[in-house]
């Protein structure tokens, strides 16, 4: 077996060249090219699993490989956090491998698509194992042309619109994020992760810094103001890649927002500068903007598509309260949003495919007609709404009790508000889908294949499983991890 030091590098290699390989199998042979896709994310989900031991021991796996004439390496790092993040992706991209075959059945340019899908998780996963903010960006950069491909995978107008707009958005990002590489680089002299704050004193660079990373990473996360891609490129890509960009690719925004506030700034800088009262108002504004713009669409991935804004100003508003339990709130939400949210888009994936529906207005009955489906949907949703005892109530019983540990009380009252919110614009949906038309005329039954009712399956499952358990390991992992924030 492999020393674990070179695991990441492996898990990004096989990933590059399963990538180049299903590539040519899939133009002679689809269904070997979409065998080989799901075989490689299962290797690669296996392979992240045996960097549990050593990183929970607290125990960082680092490796630098040189090649050639090049003046740096290329240096690796997977710490908690990063494990996290790279487990949340591994696991996720394993159900979306296994849903597309009878998703894309009847799709265009599939070869295309699978080739990207590997190279999407490459460059993901690539982010997340960076140690340095150098190799963070050559992976940020590349990861918005492999997600580019996917968002525009349809090719109509609406798709390509879309997909330009993410990725002229995620562009200037980039630069955003090279800007403050750049002066990260100038007042400390390195750029690497895991050797304590970077920045140790306030200065108007270091403050344009900071707004560098915000913008950059804001637009990743599809924060307030930086949010106007998502809501249009959520709908536009194929519902597997949707479950992707809400349920992870998101995230890489917040990850990159832990990072620069831990990673480079440090509690101290950030409390000194009052930067996180920045990021505290625009976490309430995306958290109530997100809420209000989904109660006012019809259409169901673009009602989803907004409630991702809320949800991630959640994880937002966790990270600037700066208190143990907010952050293991905001760190537990991202695996929790990730599961509901992943459901969510594959279930509306599955209702498109099967019926060709799109608005909300039109499902009545479609609860009778995809039973498997809905429940599954109706699940996810009332861990949206966050009722207990699903993880949504976890994460947002964290995130209070982080609050009243701030002295903050108004944001539970705030958390309260959202949550009133989501049931206003997902209750209607399950609502409209049981009990709209008496059973007798709800029609044929038309189920999606098993393919994708079980992906759909396992996420609506691990809603609440986990929470109802003896032993909530993701909560663990989300509480140490922000232990080691606080230093404690």
């Amino acid at each position: 077996m492999f020393e674990p030091s070179h695991i990441p590098a492996t898990i990004l290699i096989l990933l590059f060249a399963g990538a180049i390989i299903t590539c040519y199998l899939a133009h002679r042979n689809l269904v070997y090219g979409e065998t080989l896709v799901i075989m490689i994310t299962l290797a690669v989900f296996g392979l992240a699993l045996f960097l549990i031991p050593p990183v929970v021991r607290g125990e960082p796996v680092e490796s630098a490989y040189s090649f050639f004439s090049l003046p740096l390496a290329i240096s690796l790092r997977v710490d908690s956090l990063s494990l996290y993040i790279g487990l949340l992706i591994a696991f996720l991209w394993v159900l979306a491998a296994r849903y597309s075959p009878e998703y894309m059945l009847h799709g265009h340019a599939r070869p295309r698509y699978y080739t990207f899908l590997l190279l999407a998780q490459f460059t993901n996963l690539g982010v997340v194992f960076a140690a340095d903010l150098l190799g963070f960006l050559l992976f940020f950069e590349l990861m918005a042309v492999t997600s580019y491909f996917l968002v525009a995978h349809e090719e109509d107008n609406y798709a390509l619109f879309a997909g330009n707009k993410y990725l002229y958005m995620s562009i200037a990002g980039g630069l955003g994020l090279f800007f403050s590489l750049l002066i990260v680089y100038h007042l400390a002299g390195t750029t690497a992760f895991g050797e304590g704050p970077l920045l140790t004193a306030a200065s108007p660079l270091a403050t344009a810094a900071f707004i560098g990373f915000l913008v950059s990473f804001g637009i990743k996360a599809g924060m307030f103001p930086l949010h106007v891609w998502l809501p249009d490129a959520h709908p536009a890509a194929p519902a597997p890649v949707s479950a992707l960009l809400s349920g992870i690719m998101i995230k890489i925004g917040a990850y990159g927002l832990f990072r620069a506030f831990f990673d480079i700034f440090g509690i101290e800088l950030i409390l000194e500068m009052e930067l996180h009262h920045i990021t505290l108002t625009l976490a309430v504004i995306t958290i109530l903007l997100g809420s209000a713009m989904a109660l006012l669409q019809d259409d169901l991935k673009r009602r989803l598509a907004y409630s991702s804004i809320a949800q991630i100003g959640y994880i937002l508003l966790g990270l600037s309260l700066l208190t143990e339990r907010s952050l293991t709130g905001a760190v537990f939400h991202i695996f929790t949003h990730a599961m509901m949210k992943g459901c969510l888009f594959l279930c509306a994936g599955a209702i498109i495919i099967q019926t060709g529906k799109r608005k909300i207005s039109e499902m009545k009955g479609i609860g009778l007609q995809m039973p498997s489906t809905m429940i599954c949907f109706t699940l996810a949703t009332l861990s949206m709404v966050g009722i207990p005892p699903f993880n949504g109530f976890i994460s947002k019983l964290q995130l209070a009790m982080g609050a009243l540990d701030a002295g903050e009380p108004a944001y539970v009252f705030l958390l309260i508000f959202s949550s009133m919110l989501n049931a206003a614009y997902y209750f209607p949906i399950v609502v409209t889908a049981f009990f709209a038309v008496p059973k007798e005329e709800a029609g044929l039954k038309m189920e999606a294949a098993p393919g994708m009712t079980v992906p759909i399956g396992i996420l609506a499952a691990l809603t609440f499983i986990l929470a109802v358990g003896p032993y909530n390991l993701p909560l663990q992992l989300a509480r140490t991890i922000s232990q080691g924030f606080m230093g404690l």
